[in-house]
Parts: structure tokens; sequence; C-alpha cells
């Protein structure tokens, strides 16, 4: 066996579902651990054993993670690897098979599903160009259109939150919470349901406005911008809003963007669920 152990993704689509998994997989190893190359839009098995050939299989120590849903050439790619002793990891057909198995139906056998241009496609163009309209304050007058409204002092993580709620599907408006400044009268309005406030630490915010303070005369502008007693005065007064609201607190410090909208998303569904059985009931 000669270098470090190669991945190979192989798909008949665009591979990456299951580069997603590779790369989460070898996040928990030392960096450069292994090499990942990719194989997308595979039609025949010889695609796959030309590739491996050229990769050094079977002399190279390596594995191979797949996505493949025609059921045929799946065969095909798992036969050739036993044949090779390569180890291998099905990512679709097990899949494929308990979905079957629990509809009662045969799976569609269409590469790239995931991909393709729908309604949900559109769904997310739009909810990324309403959140776009409607960041750090803006389009404020329609606020009732928003699926979910963030409101947050100054670095909190309100923008980036918001573009990656609207990639999941939502419509995203955000607020920000300024010193001396009144929210716009249409937050009060709000379904206080879909109103989520966001706080983090004092030290934390500072740390992050300091490192948007570059120079002197950014600091002479802003002289309390990233003063610790100024920010912890406006989480107070962010915190009394809050209370006022009757909103859904989430705390960002410490946690990647993708946590914070999980919790954020997971709320508002619980939520939006039990209404929907007290209206059926």
């Amino acid at each position: 066996m000669v270098g470090k152990p190669i991945i190979h993704v192989v798909s008949d689509s665009l591979g990456d579902t299951a580069c997603d998994v590779v790369l989460a997989a070898a996040g928990q190893f030392p960096p450069d651990a292994f090499e990942i190359v990719r194989l997308p839009k595979v039609e025949r098995v010889s695609q796959v054993e030309r590739h491996l050939a050229e990769h050094g299989a079977p002399d190279r120590q390596a594995a191979v993670f797949h996505t493949i849903v025609g059921p045929a050439l799946r065969d095909e790619v798992t036969e050739l690897l036993q044949r090779l002793d390569i180890p291998a990891v099905d990512l679709m057909g097990p899949a494929l098979g308990l979905l079957s198995r629990l509809s009662g139906s045969e799976p569609l056998g269409i590469p790239g599903v995931i991909h393709r241009t729908d309604e949900r496609y559109f769904h997310r163009i739009s909810c990324m160009e309403f959140t776009l309209e409607h960041d750090d304050g803006a389009g404020s007058e329609d606020l009732g259109r928003a699926d979910i409204v963030l409101i947050g002092v100054s670095r909190t993580s309100k923008t980036p939150l918001s573009m990656y709620l609207a990639l999941q599907g939502y419509r995203v408006a955000n607020i920000p919470l300024v010193p001396g400044s009144e929210p716009p009268r249409e937050l009060f309005d709000c379904d206080p349901a879909r109103v989520f406030g966001l706080l983090s630490t004092t030290e934390v915010i500072a740390s992050r406005r300091n490192e948007r303070l570059e120079g002197p005369l950014a600091r002479a502008v802003a002289p309390s911008y990233a003063d610790p007693e100024h920010i912890a005065r406006e989480l107070d007064d962010a915190r009394a809003l809050m209370r006022r609201l009757g909103c859904f607190v989430v705390r960002t410090d410490g946690k990647a963007i993708e946590e914070s909208a999980a919790e954020i998303s997971a709320h508002l569904e619980r939520i939006l669920a039990k209404r929907r059985l007290r209206a059926d009931g």
C-alpha cells in the first residue's frame, strides 16, 4: 500500500450527498488523513472500474462511498467492488429499500432528483428575495408576511441566521435593536410565536464589535459601540423588550449558525403543530 488512504465518492448524479457524508466523517480525523476524489455522473460500471484503476486500485488503500439510484447499476458497482475487495458504503440503496417498504411503492430511479428545479426551489428563491429585502430593519411595513422575525442588538448574528433560515424555506425579517430608538410599531402586531429574540454575552458582542472598529476614526465616530458597560445596558433593554413581546429567546453565543437555526425552526414548528391540533379538535 502506498500513499494516504483514498476515499472515492461515486454517484450517478453530482455526488453532493455522498460528499457531505464523507466530509462530515473525515472531519473527525486529523486534517489531510485522507485523499477524497469524486466520480459524478456515472452511467456504466466500466467508468467506475477505469476510475479506480487510474487511482491505483486495488493496490492502494481505499474505500468507496456511493449514491447510485438505478438498481441495476448499483448492483453492478457493488459486484465490482466486492471483486476488487474494496470496502464500500452504499448510502442510497438501504434508504430506498426502507422507504419502499414503508410506502408500498417502488422508487422512481431518477438520479439527481434533489436538484430538480421544482416548486420547492422557486419557494426558496422567493424566501431569499424576501429576506434580502427585509434585512437590518428594511421593509418593516409588511412584517406580517414574514414566517420568522429576528430581533437583537448589533452583532448577535441576525443577518447570517436570516440567510440560513431563508435557505431552509422561511421568509425572514430581522430588526436591529438600536439604543434610543423604538423598534417599528409593526413588530408589536406580529404573532409572538414568529418573533425570536437573539441574545449573546457582553464579552462576545464586545469582541465582535471591536473587530468592526478598525482605525481611530471609526472609534471616534462610535466611541461607545464596543464599550462593555454600554453593551450591557443594550442587552438589558433588549431583554425587557423581548419580555414585553413574549417572544422566544435564543442564545447565539458559542453556537454555530446551524444550531441556532435548528432551535428556531424546531420551536416554531412545535407551536404551529399545536395550533393545528387545537384547530382540528
